[in-house]
């Protein structure tokens, strides 16, 4: 499944509802709400920083494997997830741990997290190792363990809130050139060298 795919089709002008059906679907995301909060989305999908998230959520199911760089050589781990997202979108090229990339990248505070920033958490008793993509409201798509895969949670959580190290932005990443339509899928990315291994973080609750 390609997530990027669905919320690009959540994204489109809200004229497209137009006829008997789509005025009673009009009407039901009205009644809900639904209607800004999918102009929002569109309006942050727009930005360079909305496309690295709709990217990372592409590689929503793909395996966590312990120093992996590609799905193509059995799946990443968090930092190597992190990495091959902004390579392929943004063109930065990042540090291949995730404390690395903590240090290469800008501090910013909770309040101005935008889609496509980093977050970064302490779930080994060892500042910063864990990182994930930040993909609006309060959710973020990482690589958990092994035996697990590439998923999305909610950063407000107990585990995740305990365990928060801080959030970092990419310098000039949404200032990059677009991404050729090929790196657009995750089966794209080509392998890379691997550096040392990022090692699995703490088992989840």
């Amino acid at each position: 499944m390609r997530i990027p795919a669905l919320l690009l089709s959540l994204t489109l002008p809200l004229a497209a509802l137009a006829g008997p059906q789509g005025d009673d679907l009009g009407r039901f995301l009205a009644d809900r709400g639904l209607v800004q909060r999918l102009e929002q989305a569109g309006r942050e999908l727009s930005t360079r920083t909305g496309e690295l998230a709709v990217h990372a959520m592409g590689f929503i199911g793909v395996p966590y494997k312990w120093g992996g760089n590609s799905p193509e050589t059995g799946g990443l781990d968090c930092s190597g997830f992190v990495k091959a997202v902004y390579e392929q979108i943004a063109g930065r090229v990042l540090p291949r741990r995730s404390d690395q990339q903590a240090a290469a990248t800008q501090p910013i505070d909770t309040t101005e997290l935008q889609p496509g920033d980093l977050v970064f958490f302490n779930t080994m008793k060892r500042a910063f190792s864990h990182v994930g993509i930040y993909v609006g409201e309060g959710r973020f798509v990482h690589a958990p363990r092994t035996g697990a895969e590439i998923r999305m949670e909610d950063m407000r959580g107990r585990y995740w809130a305990q365990r928060f190290d801080g959030a970092r932005r990419v310098p000039g990443a949404d200032a990059a050139p677009p991404a050729s339509p090929a790196a657009l899928a995750p089966a794209a990315l080509a392998p890379a060298a691997a550096p040392a291994p990022q090692p699995a973080t703490a088992l989840l609750p």
